[in-house]
């Protein structure tokens, strides 16, 4: 099995693109089967965020894995696969796995060093775990993968420049309403964005700050846990009268601010938030409305770490990448020492039945020593130089070594070999 990754992201989509690819979160173990039923996907994981869509996947080739993964994408969003091949980016093993680490550290990030990351990619790796789609190469990777994210920041100042994507559009909200102290704010949704958003506020000396959603449970538990108060979703149109500010991270497949309803609202900006947008596409030059989306929070944002802090957390990501590397070329051989020592059993068994066919007169005591003997034998012979090949598999190059055993010994392994090669470009877009 190979690693792959294969995305879209603020980068390489536009919102509209990014809008049609997302994923709803009751439709994510729907996708993971789709894609472990694909021949070449083996396991996945996908990773589904308000500027990001990214699926990790185990897959027995590159090709193979790689067409696997897009159409299923093509299916799910409704793009046909010739126009979404130009807004993706594609990482193969050790890119991957680069990959996947810059990512949980917060260095691909909208806001370079963003905290958020590592919480969806939990909630990625658990959606994954409930259905059964990760194997024992992306539970590795996944763990690994949190693992990085945390040392990052906490080693590190990679996160001083803004904690999230909200942090973010704060910042250029700011620019409209002047200071945010004392600003009337209204928050539509209360799902993980919703309450990093209500947070976010809260620290920045915003309020009143008020909650709806469309389950008042969700809202109440929210609203209390930060001194805000909750206003039941059927009297949305008073709250966005009384806001000076309005962030919108819903989960709902249609527009929730429609022209009409922020005709009617007054004077506000509205920072939308979500994937799909929550603001109409006919409501975005309302009379007296600002609307902040996630392209205009890209196309502002300036706050950026500390050079130092960038350069360190670079240098956790590479020793981190070539860590896992050395278990990856280990676990890659472990099939064929497996293999190799299966052999030696089987050519000793096989001797051993000769043997007792021509001493009909060994009883079973001397049987029983002359295979423990021979057993003992056979393990120091093989200890020494399976132990070897372990060590020299773990470094760059190890994986001749596997290659030279099977040889040697004419080993038959399982997905030794990969199914098709490897373009030159090192599978990364």
């Amino acid at each position: 099995m190979n690693l792959l990754s294969v995305g879209a992201s603020y980068r390489t989509a536009d919102i509209g693109t990014l809008e049609r690819l997302t994923i709803a979160d009751g439709e994510v173990q729907q996708l993971l089967h789709k894609l472990v039923s694909q021949p070449y996907v083996g396991e996945a994981v996908v990773l589904s965020t308000c500027n990001r869509v990214e699926i990790f996947a185990a897959v027995t080739g590159f090709h193979g894995g790689l067409g696997d993964v897009c159409n299923v994408l093509s299916e799910v969003s409704g793009i046909p696969a010739t126009d979404l091949a130009g807004h993706l980016y594609v990482h193969y093993d050790e890119a991957a796995v680069l990959h996947s680490f810059r990512v949980s550290a917060g260095l691909d990030s909208m806001v370079v060093g963003e905290s958020q990351i590592l919480g969806q990619l939990r909630d990625a790796y658990h959606a994954a775990t409930e259905a059964d789609s990760a194997g024992r190469l992306l539970h590795e990777l996944m763990q690994q993968t949190l693992r990085v994210g945390k040392r990052a920041h906490s080693e590190t100042g990679i996160d001083k420049a803004g904690q999230s994507v909200v942090t973010a559009a704060l910042e250029v909200a700011s620019a409209q309403l002047g200071d945010l102290d004392g600003k009337s704010a209204l928050v539509i949704g209360a799902g993980a964005m919703g309450a990093l958003s209500v947070a976010t506020l809260t620290r920045a000396g915003v309020g009143p700050v008020r909650i709806t959603n469309r389950s008042a449970e969700r809202a109440d538990r929210l609203a209390e846990a930060y001194g805000a108060v909750a206003v039941p979703f059927d009297e949305l149109d008073a709250a966005l009268r009384e806001a000076d500010l309005v962030i919108s991270a819903t989960a709902s497949s249609e527009p929730v601010l429609t022209r009409s309803r922020l005709e009617q609202a007054g004077s506000l900006v509205v920072l939308d938030l979500a994937v799909p947008r929550d603001v109409a596409r006919d409501a975005t030059d309302v009379d007296g409305v600002t609307i902040i989306d996630i392209d205009s929070v890209a196309a502002s944002r300036q706050a950026m770490p500390a050079a130092a802090d960038t350069a360190a957390v670079e240098q956790i990501v590479t020793a981190e990448v070539e860590h896992f590397l050395g278990w990856l070329r280990g676990a890659d051989i472990a099939p064929t020492v497996a293999a190799l020592r299966t052999r030696a059993e089987d050519v000793m068994t096989a001797e051993l039945r000769k043997l007792w066919s021509r001493r009909a007169d060994f009883t079973e005591e001397q049987r029983a020593d002359v295979s423990r003997t021979l057993h003992r034998v056979v393990q120091q012979l093989l200890h020494s130089p399976t132990v070897r090949v372990r060590q020299l598999a773990a470094e760059p190059g190890g994986d001749q070594y596997a290659a030279m055993l099977r040889e040697l010994f004419d080993l038959d392994v399982p997905h030794a070999t990969q199914a098709d090669a490897v373009p030159e470009i090192g599978g990364n877009r």
